[in-house]
């Protein structure tokens, strides 16, 4: 009586595995998208008898982190098992040698067969083609007279085009029946549904259900194949007027499906931010071992010893805008009134790791790998105008906002359009990534100051008094202010800093100007009227041993 039992149970299950797995598509129903990746959450409903069922659920990513995945449904339904899979894969004849699915089999065949006689002309195309250039070496012709070596090279020309100018056609015609096997073959997946097609993902899905019906089921997983980064539109009308800023959002995906008409959230951060407390390792110092350089001068070799320091250079980020104010080019985009009413929808929470926009507004963002914008705040900043020029760098003078309590916007780091009088002058680099009070904006270049910086001959000079060399370097900075209103202008400048106590700098003049000893900088703010010219100078000496000679002096 028991291994009745048993075995009525056996056959019960196994005719319940053998039932046609149940196919449906899942509906994309919002989008979380990080700096490298997203959280998809997506929703379906099917039909299920009561008892074991497997559902085939279409159109999920086929780039997804398999990881991730959550497929979840209601008290009644448990789900034992879930399967990723992104490629073709025959598991049930019964559903794949279906009535529907033998139309598309029969044409999938025809080309195929098509294909491989395609191929085989073209390959005996090439083998005639070697033929031909084989029976033409300077070796066959040996037993030819003249009249027969003419006859073979008129023969071999005509008969060599002929053939390369068929195996031309039949490769065309090769890519076209490929271009149709492709496309045939991309419609032949589980279940062979029209909607698959988007995307070669599936989740295959074992469940126990506690009763029939329709049931609902969510999924939730991540994929590395989408990304976004903030960038900004700043429009200024005029100077000292305020910046009307447009907070926007650069969203990339490629996961595999259409993002259509779901709801959108950016958050900063990374998908997988490392959660675990940084741990200390014991600091070592110890001497550092010179190394030896071989250096090549002439016809002798000479060993130096490699010394050590540190080049200063200014990150791509804080360098000025990229532009020239003379390729002004007009700049039409969406207007400020209208980019206020889209970010009515934009909701902005801000935790103690993340900000996160929530949109309102349906968005649909195709896998195509390309940029989709999204207005995310609109707002008018205050900001202190001012210019600053470093003429021993770069004699122009550029227009600077000073920003305070920028903390209050929730803005993060990223590439900005300056739209400056209705023209657009370049790109900047926003970097909120910095612990100062004042967001430091650059603007762009003005030419309507103009700076000069010029080295004053009769005020320099060198001098040699016994065991000592001075070397004196007076400059002269001249600005001109070329606009219509009063402009503020700060200027920087720099002196030399000794490491060395036999090297001493001293210094003579810097026309009321503030100096930072330790950074060898000295800061003048310039006040200027219209058409107004100030000038002010900077001088000093070095003193030095007269055997030695000291680098980078002369600039």
């Amino acid at each position: 009586m028991k291994k009745g039992i048993v075995l009525a149970m056996a056959l019960s299950a196994v005719a319940v595995w053998a039932q046609k797995p149940v196919y449906t598509k899942a509906n994309l129903e919002s989008a979380r998208v990080y700096y490298d990746g997203a959280e998809l959450t997506q929703n379906t409903q099917v039909t299920l008898p009561k008892g074991l069922s497997e559902v085939v659920i279409t159109n999920v990513s086929d780039q997804l982190m398999e990881n991730t995945i959550k497929v979840g449904s209601i008290n009644d339904v448990t789900v034992m098992s879930v399967q990723f899979s992104n490629a073709y894969i025959e598991e049930y004849d019964n559903v794949n040698n279906s009535p529907l699915m033998k139309p598309l089999r029969d044409s999938i065949a025809v080309a195929e067969l098509k294909l491989e006689k395609i191929t085989n002309a073209i390959n005996a195309d090439t083998q005639t083609i070697n033929l031909l250039d084989r029976t033409s070496t300077s070796q066959t012709f040996q037993t030819f007279g003249f009249t027969d070596v003419t006859k073979w090279v008129e023969y071999y020309g005509k008969k060599r085009q002929e053939v390369q100018n068929a195996m031309y056609l039949k490769k065309k015609e090769k890519e076209v029946i490929e271009a149709k096997w492709n496309a045939l073959k991309g419609q032949l997946t589980l279940g062979g549904d029209k909607s698959e097609r988007s995307s070669r993902g599936k989740l295959i899905v074992q469940v126990m259900s506690a009763k029939e019906g329709n049931i609902p089921f969510r999924i939730n997983y991540a994929t590395n194949r989408a990304q976004w980064i903030p960038s900004y539109d700043l429009r200024i009308d005029k100077i000292n007027a305020p910046i009307k800023m447009m907070y926007k959002a650069q969203v990339v995906q490629t996961s595999g499906i259409d993002w259509r008409n779901v709801r959108l959230s950016l958050t900063s951060g990374k998908l997988n931010q490392n959660y675990s407390l940084p741990t200390w390792n014991t600091w070592f110092v110890q001497y550092e071992a010179p190394q030896e350089v071989i250096v090549n001068t002439g016809y002798s070799t000479n060993s130096r010893r490699k010394m050590t320091g540190a080049v200063a250079r200014i990150a791509e980020k804080d360098l000025a805008v990229e532009s020239n104010a003379y390729d002004m080019v007009a700049f039409e985009e969406v207007s400020y009134e209208d980019r206020q009413t889209l970010a009515e929808y934009t909701t902005v929470n801000q935790s103690e790791l993340n900000v996160t926009f929530d949109i309102a507004i349906p968005y649909s963002i195709l896998s195509n790998g390309k940029r989709h914008s999204v207005d995310l705040n609109t707002f008018d900043i205050n900001g202190d105008y001012k210019f600053y020029s470093a003429p021993k760098l770069d004699a122009n003078a550029y227009l600077v906002a000073e920003i305070k309590d920028y903390g209050k916007h929730n803005l993060l780091s990223g590439q900005a359009n300056v739209i400056y009088d209705g023209m657009n002058i370049g790109q900047t680099y926003l970097s909120t990534e910095n612990t100062e009070e004042k967001l430091r904006l650059n603007i762009g270049k003005d030419p309507n100051i103009s700076i000069s910086r010029t080295l004053i001959a009769d005020k320099s000079g060198t001098k040699t008094l016994s065991s000592k060399k001075e070397q004196t370097f007076t400059y002269e900075i001249s600005i001109k202010n070329n606009k219509k209103e009063t402009v503020a202008v700060q200027v920087e400048d720099q002196y030399p800093v000794s490491t060395d106590n036999s090297i001493e700098v001293i210094l003579n003049e810097v026309s009321k100007g503030t100096t930072e000893a330790e950074k060898g900088l000295i800061t003048w703010n310039v006040s200027l009227q219209p058409n107004e010219v100030k000038k002010i100078r900077v001088s000093y000496t070095l003193k030095y041993s007269k055997d030695k000679n000291i680098e980078n002096i002369h600039y």
